[in-house]
């Protein structure tokens, strides 16, 4: 089995590092598109006459939503040979897409997200609660150290179900209190962190001299629904059915 080693850590751990995976002509996709995607928001931003929209902070931290939509050419990355197999390491025989995202920290004081799952944001913007676990790709396109505000993890969080989550007013976060400190995962640009949507992680801030650009690829077990009007939540694009890639970039 292919990624045997990530594929156990995963399970254990709630997440595991697939080194080097998008190194190369995917990577330099990705870095390619990022900046259109935060003039955008910079953009919306101006448009409603504010410096914060959502999550995003104008010059501090910006995520960036659904941009494969806007720029079909993401998808060589999101359905690639290397995303197929990481997708059947994590997920399984059976691996939808479901959403991506960039996200930029500004240089010199970028702002820090807060503990958190990514299930505690689908339950608390209104998904369905009972959804099943599912694979988030985190994907740095600069060397993400401590430093620049890289990922940390709580191993083995994973384990315990959707927690309580409150939203901060000033950041637009949605937080867990934990006391644990975590783990610090640093990854090389080309890296990819790959963890469950139940495992509790968080990011610090950017104290360097240059961005810290990250980019979200999210894939689920089976197609997620609203709850009650049963209508498709964001998206589900079948990409591995029985073990095979069936849909190409």
């Amino acid at each position: 089995m292919k990624f045997e080693a990530q594929a156990g850590r995963y399970a254990r751990d709630g997440f595991a590092v697939f080194k080097g995976a998008l190194a190369g002509p995917l990577l330099d996709l990705l870095r390619g598109e990022c900046d259109a995607f935060v003039t955008r928001e910079d953009r919306r931003m101006d448009a409603a006459g504010t410096d914060r929209l959502g999550l995003s902070h104008r010059g501090k931290r910006y995520f960036a939503n659904e941009c494969q939509r806007q720029t079909p050419a993401l998808r060589g990355m999101l359905f690639s040979p290397a995303m197929a197999d990481i997708a059947r390491a994590t997920l399984g025989d059976t691996a939808y897409f479901f959403f991506d995202q960039y996200v930029v920290k500004g240089p010199e004081g970028g702002l820090p997200f807060a503990w958190h799952q990514d299930s505690g944001y689908v339950a608390g913007n209104g998904g369905p609660v009972d959804h099943a676990p599912y694979l988030t790709c985190w994907c740095p396109l600069d060397d993400a150290t401590e430093a620049n505000g890289t990922v940390r993890v709580i191993p083995g969080s994973h384990r315990a179900g959707i927690r309580p989550h409150v939203r901060d007013a000033a950041t637009g976060d949605l937080a867990v209190a934990t006391d644990e400190p975590g783990v610090i995962v640093p990854a090389k640009a080309g890296d990819i962190v790959a963890f469950s949507s139940l495992l509790l992680h968080a990011t610090g801030a950017n104290r360097s001299a240059a961005a810290r650009r990250v980019y979200l690829a999210q894939y689920t077990p089976e197609a997620m629904l609203n709850p009650g009007t049963r209508q498709l939540r964001r998206n589900a694009i079948a990409f591995v059915a029985g073990g095979r890639r069936v849909t190409f970039g």
